[in-house]
């Protein structure tokens, strides 16, 4: 034993082996004892020591493994954290040394380990192995797939898909586990192209044909797993196995009822096989007629206009194949007459029309009941149709706009009044990393109350606030850290609350903590460095007052959920300031000016500031009665006053064709603001964007809450470049500008517009939740916002097939007259130029409000749409104008 605790010591993991297999149980048991001592010291080793950790490390893992009598502890060691690295496991040695145990226990290990989420991707070669030794079925979980197919991928540099397919005695199962798993393998559908080595559909769909897999069992599995859907880039996989694969007719007739739920309820891709499959079917005589209109049923009210026009061209086409079964189809087709789409409605229309004398009078009669659905455009045309038959009219009753709610910020609970409360709460921060990726406005708050409460227990017991930290922190890498020097020099980039806690550890010097605050402000390449700036200047603050003269607690602590301070709240924490012969922090006291709430400020409030006699009262008492001026925009119609300005509301120089807003100078703020804030003051062209949305900064809003036009003029030009790109989740801020406060300007109005514009569907909704917001707070300039959207599509900066869609979004909610406020606007500069795309799809949209009884008053765009209505022809633009005009002149 002392020899293998010897070789471990050393880090000599190829020796265990041999140094256990002469042990009983007795002994091993007794070494077990031994190495989880040693495991506890190599845990606490610095991290800088790593070589050595890891060699120790791996000694470890295998003899503790070796040493194991149960099953459930054997998983629990081979599982640890602290005993595995990035670069895999000894699977050789580890099972070597478990190979002497019973079948069963191997089985269950191996269960055991596949069933480790966490873990079973970087431990299917182990638990192959295992498997082999004990000669059980294969377990097949999600991370083991993965972990298997991993390894085919690494195997496949030598040898060919298909020969490593063929020669893997756990192809069998694991094939299958491909059909199960929540994400598909990226490598899986890495080869897109037939014939290739390394195409997988076309190797397993090749391998059913020589009787490796299934075929039945391939099918099946490949159909369920399209019927359940998943992930958008995964199914690809599928409908190209699902090709490869060439169902015969009778494969095909056999799952008719699986066809018919993908058509329901599959992605586009999937319904328009399945379709195709079923137009194939029912063609040829093999799909009854009552199966067909339950297909029908689904596939017309479909949002893929192609495939609702396409289902009924397949009707059309089989009741002229089998007039008799125009009873069962033409009451499907009637029901497309409620479509939202009039083209569609059109369609079925003239389809009923075709073959409505094929059908009885109660078919009849439940048809013209169903064209109280169709659009007033094709009403007049619908009596005709059913011979002078009167066409009933849904009645709605008079028009009532539907809005959501208006947000309303709650207040935020106290900084935790107990030790106990505040090691939980930073605990938790510890364990979920630095902040969340996505901005999350209780995590803001959750931030800025943990700080407070840090400032307030530094202030009241420092040593009894690090004592306390010591244990939820340990595993920091900065509590071992014992590089060059100190940790002082580290102080810059430890994220977060941690900068606080290391302060209170004092594992930051006073010194390294001064330099940070008197380093110069950086020189900041966009906006969004700018704000970074601004949380990291507080952080820096903080954690140097904590390790000198600490702060009763903060004045910038939100009071409002939205990051707001209330303003009387701020002058009573002056006054206790004032009371505790306290100086406030500089850039603590910035920060709690631009998030005060300003508007509609009682006038007793500002003497209140005034009457403290101090020089923080006299700024807070000016800058609520607005004798400061806040950050402002620099629009097109201001004057510009002597003022130096790069940028203004109107078209970018530096960014041809973008709308978009500049910041002018505001020489009060860069005197009287700490260097994080004078940016604020600074005249500025909106020129530079960055990408660091994605950088996991989250509280950017929190800097200024109640400012939201010029948090909206520096986001803008990095959203308005993602609009003409690939990128996603730019539009994250509007929701949030939108609950904010301040006024409601051309920053943000051109944020939602651009939003509105956004090349993802999920981007653009929030730029309807925040249309929304603004609608239901009263704050929207719908005509300007149409103006604005107008200028853009001109200019060729956004495309109105996306605008119609948010905007038949928004106005799906109920919000029509706010939608028509918005698209009556900018339809009187759009339709001067008719050939821009999608503007039939924006007429349909208008049409549709206009249509629900929204509108009321003159209509400006009436002249506009007649001279489009007057061309003739059988276009959507054409035929959208009229209907917009018929409504419009009802």
């Amino acid at each position: 034993m002392s020899e293998l605790l010897d070789a471990v010591r050393a880090g000599r993991v190829e020796d265990v082996p041999g140094l256990l297999k002469p042990l009983t149980a007795r002994e091993r048991a007794a070494g077990l004892r031994e190495l989880k001592a040693l495991r506890a010291e190599v845990r606490d080793r610095p991290w800088t020591r790593w070589q050595e950790r890891r060699r120790l490390r791996d000694a470890l893992l295998v003899a503790g493994a070796g040493c194991q009598r149960g099953a459930a502890s054997a998983v629990a060691w081979l599982g640890a954290a602290d005993l595995r690295g990035g670069d895999g496991l000894p699977d050789a040695l580890l099972a070597e040394v478990l190979s002497y145990q019973d079948p069963a226990w191997l089985a269950e290990v191996a269960h055991r380990l596949a069933g480790r989420a966490s873990t079973a991707q970087e431990d299917y070669p182990l638990v192959a192995a295992l498997v082999r030794l004990a000669g059980c079925p294969m377990p097949v979980t999600d991370a083991l797939t993965r972990g298997w197919v991993d390894a085919i991928a690494m195997s496949g540099s030598t040898t060919p898909l298909a020969s490593g397919l063929r020669a893997d005695p756990q192809a069998r199962e694991m094939v299958f586990g491909l059909f199960e798993v929540a994400e598909l393998p990226f490598v899986v559908g890495w080869h897109p192209d037939p014939g290739e080595a390394g195409d997988w559909p076309g190797v397993l769909a090749a391998l059913a044909g020589e009787g490796v897999l299934e075929r039945d069992t391939l099918v099946a599995a490949c159909l369920a797993r399209l019927l359940r859907g998943g992930r958008t880039r995964d199914l690809p996989f599928f409908l190209k196995l699902l090709r490869r694969l060439e169902l015969t007719g009778e494969e095909e007739r056999a799952h008719v009822a699986d066809w018919i739920g993908m058509v329901s309820d599959g992605a586009s891709t999937v319904a328009a096989l399945a379709q195709e499959v079923l137009a194939r079917l029912a063609q040829s005589g093999a799909l009854p007629a009552a199966a067909l209109a339950d297909m029908s049923g689904s596939a017309l009210f479909r949002p893929e206009k192609k495939l609702v026009k396409a289902q009924l061209v397949l009707l059309g086409k089989v009741l002229r194949s089998d007039p008799a079964a125009a009873g069962v189809l033409l009451p499907v087709v009637g029901e497309a007459f409620g479509h939202e789409d009039t083209d569609v409605q059109d369609r079925a229309l003239k389809l009923v029309a075709r073959h409505l004398p094929a059908v009885d009078g109660d078919v009849r009669s439940a048809l013209a009941a169903a064209a109280a659905g169709l659009s007033p455009v094709h009403r007049a045309r619908a009596a005709g149709v059913f011979g002078g038959q009167a066409v009933p009219v849904a009645d709605a009753g008079p028009y009532e706009e539907i809005l959501p709610p208006v947000p309303r910020p709650v207040l935020v609970a106290p900084a935790a009044a107990s030790l106990a409360e505040l090691v939980e709460e930073m605990a938790a921060f510890a364990r979920a990393g630095a902040e969340p990726g996505a901005y999350d406005p209780a995590g803001m708050i959750a931030f800025e109350r943990l700080l407070d409460g840090l400032v307030r227990h530094a202030h009241t017991d420092r040593a009894g606030l690090a004592d306390a930290l010591r244990d939820p922190l340990a595993d920091r890498w900065w509590r071992k850290y014992d590089g060059p020097g100190d940790l002082d020099f580290r102080a810059g980039p430890l994220p977060g609350v941690d900068r606080v806690a290391a302060a209170v550890l004092e594992q930051l010097s006073v010194r390294a903590l001064w330099d940070a605050n008197a380093r110069p402000a950086r020189s900041a390449c966009c906006a969004e460095t700018e704000l970074d700036g601004v949380v990291e200047a507080r952080l820096r603050e903080i954690a140097y007052l904590v390790r000198t003269r600490s702060l009763p607690f903060l004045l910038a602590t939100p009071t409002w959920s939205t990051g707001t301070v209330d303003p009387d709240a701020l002058v009573e924490r002056l006054r206790t300031y004032q009371r505790l012969c306290a100086a406030p922090a500089p850039v603590d006291f910035a920060q709690a000016l631009v998030r005060v709430r300003r508007e509609g400020t009682d006038p007793a409030t500002i003497r209140a500031a005034a009457a403290l006699g101090t020089t923080e009262g006299d700024r807070l008492a000016a800058w609520l009665a607005g004798k400061t001026p806040a950050p402002g925009l620099k629009r097109a119609d201001e004057p510009a006053d002597g003022e130096r300005s790069e940028g203004a509301y109107g078209w970018s120089r530096s960014v041809p064709g973008r709308l978009l807003v500049g910041t002018r100078q505001r020489l009060v703020v860069r005197r009287d603001f700490p260097p994080a804030f004078q940016w604020l003051g600074r005249a500025s062209a909106p020129s530079r964007t960055c990408h660091h949305w994605s950088t996991g900064v989250t509280h950017w809003p929190g800097v200024l809450p109640e400012d939201r036009e010029t948090l909206a003029a520096w986001l803008l030009p990095g959203m308005a470049a993602g609009v003409e790109g690939d990128k996603r989740a730019g539009t994250w801020w509007l929701p949030v500008v939108a609950e904010a406060g301040g006024p409601a300007g051309p920053a943000v109005r051109l944020g939602i517009a651009y939003g509105l514009a956004a090349r993802h569907p999920r981007d653009r909704l929030s730029a309807v939740d925040a249309l929304l917001v603004l609608a239901a707070r009263g704050q929207l300039d719908g005509p300007q916002l149409g103006l604005d959207m107008a200028m853009l599509a001109i200019s060729g900066t956004v495309k109105l097939n996306r605008v119609a869609d948010s905007a038949r979004t928004a106005a799906a909610t109920g919000a029509y007259r706010t939608v028509w406020s918005v698209l009556g606007a900018a339809l009187s500069g759009l339709l001067t130029d008719t050939s821009r795309p999608g503007l039939g799809d924006l007429l349909s949209v208008a049409a549709e409000c206009v249509e629900s009884g929204a509108v009321i008053g003159e209509d400006p765009v009436t002249p506009a749409l007649a001279a489009v209505a007057e061309r003739g022809g059988s276009s959507r633009l054409t035929a959208q104008a009229a209907r917009l005009l018929t409504a419009l002149r009802q």
